[in-house]
């Protein structure tokens, strides 16, 4: 996926893919994500959500003070996060999260 950000910051990391998607389509509602949210995952060659390392980035994230986190499956936190509207399978269930 590729993003022209302003400002200039250049993200080569493949697990902000689903942020990335999930800011645009915030952005295209005109609904912002809630600031205590996290969104984790790389998109996948089959259109839908793939694992990234993340359980380490999920804690530290919950140290931050981030209460809910959107993530592929195969990145579900393991009891250090209240999860509500992830894990998540598919891209559509990643955005009915944000409705």
């Amino acid at each position: 996926m590729f993003a022209n950000v302003v400002g200039g910051v250049r993200v080569m990391e493949t697990s902000a893919d689903l942020a990335l998607l999930l800011a645009v389509v915030s952005s295209l509602r005109d609904r912002p994500l809630p600031r205590d949210w996290v969104v984790l995952g790389r998109w996948g060659v089959r259109r839908d959500p793939a694992g990234a390392s993340g359980q380490e980035r999920l804690s530290e994230a919950a140290k931050h003070g981030f209460k809910l986190a959107i993530v592929p499956k195969g990145n579900a936190p393991k009891n250090r996060f209240r999860v509500e509207g992830g894990p998540v399978s598919r891209l559509s269930e990643a955005l009915e999260a944000c409705d």
